[in-house]
């Protein structure tokens, strides 16, 4: 992967994370770092999904594969604000 590439995927990881955290209602206790490592796992992992149910490739821009992704930064979120909160402070 070249520099451009992990440039992209990063800064693609950071809107799909905040848009994983605009659909998740409520406060996350989230960091942002833990915001775009969820981001960038769900644009990854959204990205297979697509290719493998054959939304990938589209003409125009992928609504689908992006849909995917941000449902899976809000899985995502949920699951580390869940698992955050049932943590003794």
């Amino acid at each position: 992967m070249e520099i451009t590439g992990l440039i992209s995927a990063l800064f693609i990881g950071v809107l799909i994370g905040g848009l994983g955290r605009l659909v998740v209602p409520g406060k996350q206790r989230i960091s942002l770092l833990m915001t775009l490592l969820v981001g960038v796992v769900a644009a990854l992992v959204g990205t297979f999904a697509a290719s493998a149910i054959g939304v990938a490739n589209t003409s125009g821009v992928d609504w689908i594969e992006l849909a995917l992704q941000v449902g899976l930064a809000g899985v995502g979120v949920t699951a580390l604000t869940k698992s955050r909160s049932r943590q003794p402070h």
